[in-house]
């Protein structure tokens, strides 16, 4: 495997952070094959688990992770789903390190392509912040290839606030304890159930470098044109996203959506995997 240049801040926090991954992938809770898709954008890597045979769901991380952070939820999801769990593009797992311009047609183009790897023509997609916005931009651009959207934090809806950046930056000469401080406050995750993956974070952001750009939003049409069931989950006290204002204007726009606000969770959505699962399991038309 070629080593990522330009994400990462060396060759060998790159090296650091893919054995780190290599050894959260082999915890994996379920059996499952791991999966390369050549891409035009390159290399795209995923791991794929429950019956083969059953209705297909692909997974989008979100931006800074991999799809370890599906780990938790995927033994529900495989009771009943064929899980493909993809590392997107551009983010410090294994696939290429390609990051096209957000909101042109490319990732769509590559979506489609890692779903056609997949043999997958049709596909529920569930997504976290980051990937709730490629799955939503994948969602209005091929309708036809969204069964349904499960969308965790999503960005691209509610405004973007940057408050959390100047307190990121007073903390960042601290080093691992400033990384740690700032993930605490972003994600809103704390106690020591938290610690093993806020030490993963802080490992991957002392040598990853993040897309800083906004994200595009979604214009009021784009959402109206959903056809599919959608289910959004946010946190009230998300420091990243408005998550109110992606309530309300999912709810004025997609009113076939199911919305629901967490009012004690933060960026960080966590203990969704049933409410997802049931979503997932609705029979078509409800």
């Amino acid at each position: 495997m070629n080593t990522p240049q330009g994400i990462y801040r060396s060759e060998a926090g790159a090296r650091a952070v893919h054995d780190h991954y290599r050894g959260l992938l082999e915890r994996w809770p379920v059996p499952n094959t791991h999966v390369r898709v050549p891409t035009r954008e390159g290399e795209t890597f995923a791991v794929a688990c429950g019956p083969e045979t059953a209705p297909p769901v692909v997974l989008l991380h979100g931006s800074g992770t991999n799809t370890a952070m599906w780990m938790g939820d995927a033994a529900v999801w495989a009771e009943h789903f064929r899980v493909y769990a993809v590392d997107v593009i551009g983010e410090p797992g294994f696939s290429a390190p390609s990051r096209p311009p957000l909101g042109s047609a490319a990732y769509a183009g590559w979506l489609d392509e890692v779903l056609d790897g997949l043999g997958v023509a049709r596909a529920a997609v569930v997504g976290a912040s980051l990937g709730g916005w490629l799955a939503l931009d994948y969602a209005t651009r091929r309708p036809e290839r969204v069964t349904r959207l499960a969308l965790l934090c999503p960005g691209g809806i509610g405004r973007q606030k940057s408050g959390w950046m100047l307190k990121a930056l007073l903390l960042r000469p601290f080093g691992q304890w400033g990384q740690r401080r700032t993930l605490e406050a972003v994600a809103g995750l704390r106690g020591a159930g938290t610690r093993e993956f806020l030490d993963s974070m802080a490992l991957t952001f002392a040598h990853f470098r993040p897309r800083m750009e906004r994200l595009p939003a979604f214009s009021d049409d784009a959402l109206r044109g959903l056809p599919m069931p959608v289910l959004a989950v946010v946190g009230a006290h998300d420091a990243m996203l408005d998550s109110h204002e992606t309530a309300r204007r999912l709810r004025r726009c997609v009113p076939h959506a199911t919305v629901h606000v967490l009012r004690d969770a933060a960026h960080s959505i966590v203990g969704q995997a049933s409410t997802v699962h049931h979503f997932l399991r609705e029979p078509s038309g409800t």
